[in-house]
C-alpha cells in the first residue's frame, strides 16, 4: 500500500491542508513551506501544527512532503544566491520541527555554469551544516530531469551529494516519475531495472517519497514537463507498475499533475481503484 495525495496550499493554515486532503480522499500531501517562486515565508503557529498532527495521526496519514522554494539554489555560481539559499533551508528545516517525522524536499539546484563537480561540493557543503544529529526532519534529494545545468539528472550525483555531507542518514530521496523519464531512466518498459540501478547506487532505503507524474516528453528530453496521468509518454499503464510495484510499499505518492481540485481528486481515486484491484 502507498500514501496518495498532491500538493496543497498553506494559505489556509496547516489544520485546514489536512481536512482538505482527507475531502480529497488522500493520506497524504506536499506543501510548499514559503512562496514557491519568490522565497517569502509564512509564520506557522504552534497550535494550527499541533492541530495538524492530531488530524494526521486520527486518520492515519502517512508522511507529509514540504517542499523548499524552486529559488533556493543551494549553487550558484553567485554567492549571494547560495547564501540566500542556505538561509531558506535552515529557516525551513527549523518549521519542520513543529511537523517531526515528517519529510522536507528539494531541488539541489544549478551549477549556473561552475561545473556539476563544484555544484555537487557546495550542495554538500550547505546540507553539512544544516543536518544534524538530534533532527527528526528527513531531508530529500529529489531526483531531476538533467536540464540545463541541474544537479540530479543522475543517480550517481545525488549519491556523490550523500557522501560528502555529514549525517547522511538524515538524507533521503525523492523519486519524481517525470523527472527520471525525461533524464533518461526507461521507467516504461525496464521499471525493475531502473529500481536495481537505484539501489545500486544510492540503496532503497532512502527512497522515501515519490512525485508521481506522467511526462510531456519522450524519455531523455531532459525538458521536465509533467503531465495528467496516463495523457503523456510514460502512459497509464506504467504509472499503475510504478503505483503497486513492492519496492513503493509504504512511500508518500504526491501528485504534482497539471490539475484544478477535481482532477486531484479524480486521481486519486483512480490509484485508490488499483490498489483495491491488487488486494
Amino acid at each position: 500500500m502507498i500514501y496518495i495525495g498532491c500538493h496543497l496550499s498553506v494559505a489556509d493554515g496547516y489544520e485546514a491542508m489536512g481536512r482538505t486532503m482527507s475531502r480529497f480522499g488522500g493520506d497524504t500531501f506536499a506543501f510548499f513551506t514559503r512562496n514557491p517562486r519568490g522565497g517569502k515565508t509564512k509564520t506557522v503557529s504552534p497550535e494550527d501544527a499541533g492541530a495538524l498532527l492530531r488530524h494526521l495521526q486520527h486518520e492515519r496519514f502517512g508522511p507529509l512532503v514540504a517542499h523548499g522554494s524552486y529559488t533556493m539554489n543551494l549553487c550558484s555560481a553567485r554567492e549571494e544566491t547560495r547564501m540566500n539559499g542556505l538561509s531558506m533551508l535552515e529557516q525551513d528545516l527549523e518549521k519542520m520541527k513543529l511537523l517531526p517525522g515528517n519529510l522536507y524536499n528539494f531541488h539541489p539546484g544549478s551549477h549556473t555554469g561552475q561545473g556539476t563537480e563544484t555544484g555537487i561540493r557546495q550542495i554538500a557543503d550547505a546540507l553539512s551544516r544544516v543536518l544534524k544529529p538530534e533532527m527528526k526532519t528527513t531531508v530529500l534529494l529529489e531526483t531531476m530531469a538533467g536540464k540545463g545545468s541541474e544537479i540530479g539528472g543522475r543517480f550517481e550525483e545525488l549519491r556523490e551529494i550523500i557522501d560528502r555531507a555529514g549525517h547522511s542518514e538524515k538524507i533521503g530521496v525523492c523519486f519524481d516519475t517525470c523527472h527520471v523519464w525525461d533524464a533518461g531512466y526507461d521507467i516504461v518498459n525496464d521499471l525493475d531495472g531502473v529500481l536495481r540501478r537505484l539501489d545500486d547506487v544510492i540503496g532503497l532505503r532512502r527512497l522515501k517519497a515519490v512525485h508521481f507524474n506522467d511526462s510531456k516528453n519522450e524519455c531523455g528530453s531532459h525538458k521536465d514537463r509533467h503531465e495528467k496521468l496516463g495523457q503523456g509518454c510514460i502512459g497509464m499503464e506504467a504509472m499503475k507498475r510504478i503505483a503497486l510495484h513492492p519496492v513503493f510499499d509504504g512511500v508518500p505518492f504526491i501528485l504534482e499533475t497539471p490539475n484544478d481540485d477535481s482532477g486531484y481528486i479524480s486521481e486519486i481515486r483512480t490509484v485508490r481503484e488499483w490498489m483495491r484491484e491488487q488486494s
